[in-house]
């Protein structure tokens, strides 16, 4: 199917990935309760009824964002992670990739973690998604520490310095936090060699 945007045809994958990027640019910087649906409508260039179309309510559209940004963030990640040879530099990588993250110049924290503070309480799509999003990157951690034939509990310890690095680095406005949690996150990894 063709609808016509700012004069231009344009079939609905195109639309739903225009409305997405709106979504992906505004929630992130604004809140989702900041940004209305024909905000959203303007910056895509999507009419509004093919918006209400593709994403019935915004909380559908929420859902899709909260997918989107999971995906990319963990591909990121995990592409930056197996750059790296060394099983125990791969552990250290996670926080260089943070620190390049944090260094962004739209960086504005976790989204998942911004939206639970902003929806948390009233939205179980918002819970849900944040909840697997961080299970998510728990479970990835939890690779590396068994690849790197370190002891299963340094994957909580590992969360938690990436967890904080985030936060800490959203308030502050600096990619520092990232430095001094690998090097924190370097220092659990001499401990268990040592052991």
């Amino acid at each position: 199917m063709v609808l016509h945007a700012r004069g231009v045809a344009v079939d609905a994958q195109t639309a739903e990935t225009r409305v997405l990027a709106a979504a992906y640019e505004l929630f992130y910087e604004r809140g989702v309760q900041a940004v209305g649906m024909d905000e959203i409508r303007a910056t895509s260039g999507v009419s509004l009824k093919r918006l209400y179309k593709l994403f019935p309510a915004k909380e559908r559209l929420v859902e899709s964002y909260l997918r989107q940004r999971d995906e990319r963030l963990r591909e990121s990640m995990t592409r930056y992670v197996e750059a790296h040879e060394s099983p125990e530099r791969r552990l250290l990588a996670v926080f260089d990739w943070l620190h390049e993250w944090f260094s962004e110049p739209d960086f504005r924290g976790c989204a998942f973690i911004n939206m639970f503070g902003e929806l948390g309480s009233t939205s179980p799509v918002v819970i849900d998604a944040t909840r697997a999003h961080k299970e998510a990157v728990r479970q990835y951690l939890t690779e590396l520490v068994a690849a790197a034939d370190q002891p299963a509990w340094l994957t909580d310890q590992l969360a938690l310095l990436v967890e904080g690095a985030i936060t800490t680095a959203a308030i502050f406005g600096t990619a520092e936090p990232a430095r001094q949690a690998r090097a924190a996150a370097a220092r659990l990894l001499t401990t268990t060699r040592n052991d």
